[in-house]
C-alpha cells in the first residue's frame, strides 16, 4: 500500500502531532469515522480484504452482547460505538458512504411507518390500539409495495 505525506496537526493524547490529521468534532459521526478510516488506510493501518471487517463486526457484536448482559451503561456505550465504527469500516470497504446508506435507511424507516400510520387510521385506529404483530405485517406490506415500485 502506497504510504502518503499527510497535513497532520492534531496532537494527540501523549501531545504529538497526529499522522492522520484533524477530524473535527463537529462533523457527523459516520463521516468521520469513514474518513479516520480512509486516512488510517493510507498509512497501511487496514485490513488486507474484507473478510476480517466480517469477523470483527462478528468480535464487536458479541463484546457488545457481554457488555448489555453486565449492565455497565458506560461499556455498553464504549462497545456500541466499536461496532458502529467496525460496520463503518465495512462501508469504506464496500465502497459505501455510510452517512448515505444510513440516510436512506432512516428515509425507508419514515416512509414505511408512515405506511403503517396511515393503514392504521384507515382500520379507525390509533397505533396504541394496535399490536406489534399487526404493525409488523403492515411492515411487510409496505416492503412488498416498494419492490414492486
Amino acid at each position: 500500500m502506497k504510504k502518503v505525506k499527510s497535513k497532520a496537526k492534531q496532537p494527540d493524547a501523549g501531545g504529538t502531532i497526529s499522522s492522520l490529521g484533524e477530524f473535527p468534532k463537529t462533523m457527523p459521526a459516520l463521516a468521520r469515522a469513514q474518513r479516520v478510516t480512509e486516512r488510517a488506510s493510507r498509512f497501511g493501518f487496514d485490513w488486507p480484504d474484507v473478510e476480517p471487517v466480517w469477523s470483527k463486526i462478528e468480535e464487536e457484536l458479541n463484546e457488545l452482547k457481554t457488555a448489555v448482559s453486565s449492565g455497565e451503561k458506560s461499556r455498553v456505550k464504549e462497545e456500541m460505538g466499536d461496532l458502529l465504527f467496525s460496520l463503518v469500516n465495512l462501508s469504506r470497504f464496500l465502497d459505501l458512504e455510510a452517512e448515505e446508506a444510513l440516510s436512506r435507511s432512516v428515509d425507508r424507516f419514515l416512509k414505511r411507518f408512515g405506511h403503517i400510520e396511515t393503514r392504521v387510521r384507515e382500520k379507525g385506529k390509533s397505533l396504541s390500539e394496535t399490536s406489534l404483530e399487526e404493525m409488523n405485517l403492515l411492515w411487510e406490506e409496505a416492503k412488498k409495495m416498494e419492490r414492486k415500485i
